[in-house]
């Protein structure tokens, strides 16, 4: 990944080698959410779980590009992360942490994968249980499921970040669910997870950024966090904490001899992208760590809670803004849903009306029919818990 291996130019999606990349770490990390839910079982451990997946994007990564002719950076871009219930995101403990599921949790799974630091992440909420899932579980999780319907269908060029945050929030209102304040949707280039154009999940006068058009050739990963509670969640503790991403603008002698050997090691082996302290070795983690990001060397992603008895859902995906419309790569389907609540608002409908294609002037051959039919596809509102159609 040296300087002079990178071309002059940014590399994006007028590449096809860079969509190939992309659509490559996609295909993995859909697999690993795969699994993951799979594992999603009563009395397991999350800690296991979370192991299992970043395996697992480790181990599929690495037979990819074994005999290219530069060394290509490949894996986790975001450690997965299972935040149950009124937990909200990034939760990944550590290997010593004994935190099981049970049965009817709400899991929020997050995660994410690269290949030569084109990276797709991913977020999906199950709940562990067999079934249909109704009432409020069910409410919040279609809120989320619709706001990222409609999401995909308003990032699009032309259109503003600002037209898609109101939009999450008029759809989560219908449901009688609030968007999660302070969770950004980032523009995702080579190497960078937290792109500059930005959506906001809530406007507020806290936090403002700025006015962005969505451009072709982009992508971005679409953050959706919906919940039954007020919507503003606090940080607990502190030592919750695990997920880290090197501040690669800032520097800092460190004094402690246990905090320079871990920034080393995190140095070589996450120079770039977030990674999980249970990689390092985890006494001398705590402490250096603590000193690293006192000094602001490591960015931390906090374990944010809502308060109890608030069900909270997490869908987030990766779309490519391509010249025929965008494409979201990374997607899993949702359990059968009957949520207490219908979408009968006429702009809701109109939005989730739209394509997410572009339609081709000109006849063409008509065989295959979901290419004609892209337009209408995926349009019914009630269609919110099939996320499996919202690909196409």
């Amino acid at each position: 990944m040296s300087d002079d291996e990178r071309e002059e130019k940014e590399l994006d999606l007028t590449s096809p080698e860079v969509v190939t990349k992309y659509k490559s770490a996609a295909e993995i990390v859909n697999k690993a959410l795969q699994l993951v839910v799979k594992e999603c079982k009563p009395k397991t451990k999350i800690v296991d779980i979370c192991e299992k997946g970043d395996a697992f994007i480790r181990e599929q990564t690495g037979n990819m590009y074994k005999n290219a002719k530069r060394k290509i950076e490949r894996g986790v871009a975001f450690p997965t992360c299972l935040s149950v219930n009124n937990t909200v995101c990034h939760f990944s403990p550590l290997a010593s942490d004994t935190s099981e599921l049970q049965e009817g949790d709400m899991v929020k799974i997050d995660m994410g994968c690269h290949i030569d630091g084109f990276i797709a992440v991913v977020a999906h909420t199950h709940v562990v249980q067999e079934g249909l899932v109704n009432d409020r579980k069910a409410d919040v999780i279609a809120a989320a499921n619709t706001a990222a319907e409609v999401a995909l269908r308003l990032v699009r060029p032309g259109k503003k970040n600002k037209d898609v945050t109101d939009a999450i929030q008029k759809v989560a209102a219908a449901y009688d669910c609030k968007i999660v304040e302070g969770v950004l949707s980032h523009q995702l280039k080579q190497f960078v997870i937290d792109g500059n154009k930005v959506i906001l999940s809530v406007s507020n006068p806290d936090t403002r950024v700025d006015d962005a058009e969505f451009e072709e050739n982009e992508v971005y990963a679409v953050d959706i966090v919906a919940s039954t509670g007020e919507g503003k969640p606090k940080l607990l503790d502190e030592k919750q904490t695990t997920i880290y991403k090197r501040a690669v603008d800032k520097n800092y002698h460190l004094k402690m001899k246990t905090s320079r050997f871990i920034f080393s090691e995190i140095n070589q082996k996450f120079p770039i992208l977030p990674f999980t302290a249970r990689a390092l070795e985890e006494k001398r983690a705590r402490l250096g760590l603590v000193e690293c990001v006192n000094h602001d060397l490591l960015q931390p992603y906090p374990v944010l809670h809502e308060k109890p008895g608030d069900y909270v859902a997490h869908i987030k995906f990766t779309v490519l803004l391509m010249p025929n419309g965008s494409d979201r790569i990374t997607l899993h389907p949702l359990q059968k849903l009957q949520p207490t609540k219908t979408i009968d608002d006429p702009e809701i409908k109109g939005w989730l009306a739209l394509g997410t294609k572009t339609k081709k002037k000109g006849g063409g051959k008509k065989k295959k029919g979901k290419k004609n039919e892209g337009d209408k596809a995926d349009a019914e509102p009630m269609d919110a818990s099939k996320t499996d159609a919202a690909a196409s």
